[in-house]
């Protein structure tokens, strides 16, 4: 009984000593930690809307009709801004429903957080993260290494696949859209097109670590633009932190968390680009990362 009791003492003092010198132990959670526990919530969120799509297609309920690029929830217009843009363009008029598909989207993002569409309601994320997995094993085996691109290629696309709806007559961008192409797949069955999909997975996989989401997509920018004005933010505790970094490990985009963590100059992750996804909330065994709402402390 008394060694077992020694046992729990060493291994307390080991927490004390890691937490002191600013480590941390790989396999010492601190008590009431739950690992995965914003993952599991924002999967199961994700995967529900966009069930939800195919069941309001396949058992005619009427409740989420159309696909992620335009869509009416309870007959209420919503639309992605950048599908929105490119038809507007492509089009010269400018749609009733389309202002208000917008302005419902900005307004629900505005709330939850702007890039909060890709990591809690875009089915291409999910299958990225599951692909990152298989990335990051065979990283760690040697087999492969990665290779990061500029992050500013996505605004180059963005201006550019806008140009080309209003040069051709055609929304261009939202026939080779992965994420438009697995909201159709999943309300109107599958197409050859899936295979682009298939492709940008394995490029991804085998070469570079979530390229379309970090460097490539257009969609993003706008929700990152929407992300400026939200008030729902990760919050750092910085008394709680010892600087390990792990939650910049996990990031989809770890330099969102720089300002913050390394040069400690906010409270908040003010970057716009932050997914909210909650990984590093998931794996800061300090607790020193949690949702907050921003300007909300002034008012209290």
């Amino acid at each position: 009984m008394k060694n077992r009791q020694d046992k729990k003492n060493k291994k307390q003092e080991k927490v004390r000593t890691f937490k002191g010198a600013g480590l941390r132990s790989e396999n010492i959670p601190q008590p009431g930690h739950r690992r995965h526990k914003w993952r599991n919530i924002r999967w199961a969120l994700l995967l529900f809307f966009n069930f939800l799509f195919f069941a309001s297609f396949f058992f005619d309920i009427q409740i989420l009709e159309g696909t992620l690029s335009g869509s009416r929830l309870l007959g209420f217009h919503l639309i992605d801004p950048l599908a929105a843009f490119q038809v507007i363009l492509s089009s010269k008029i400018v749609m009733v429903n389309l202002i208000i598909g917008v302005v419902t989207i900005f307004l629900i993002y505005l709330m939850f957080g702007g890039r909060s569409f890709c990591s809690w309601i875009c089915p291409y994320h999910w299958l990225a993260e599951l692909g990152e997995k298989i990335h990051q094993i065979l990283k760690k085996e040697k087999i492969i290494k990665n290779h990061p691109f500029d992050r500013k290629i996505r605004y180059y696309f963005y201006g550019f696949f806008l140009v080309l709806a209003l040069i051709t007559g055609f929304t261009v961008f939202e026939t080779i859209n992965p994420v438009a192409i697995i909201s159709r797949f999943i309300v109107y069955g599958p197409s050859l097109m899936l295979l682009w999909v298939a492709a940008l997975l394995i490029f991804e996989m085998s070469y570079s670590r979530r390229a379309w989401c970090r460097y490539f997509c257009p969609v993003g920018v706008s929700y990152q633009l929407i992300g400026l004005l939200s008030p729902l933010r990760i919050k750092w505790e910085k008394e709680n932190c010892s600087n390990c970094k792990r939650c910049q490990s996990v990031c989809l985009v770890p330099h969102v968390l720089t300002d913050s963590i390394n040069q400690g100059k906010s409270e908040y992750v003010n970057a716009s680009d932050c997914t909210r996804c909650g990984l590093c909330v998931d794996i800061c065994d300090d607790e020193a990362l949690s949702y907050g709402v921003k300007y909300l402390d002034k008012l209290i």
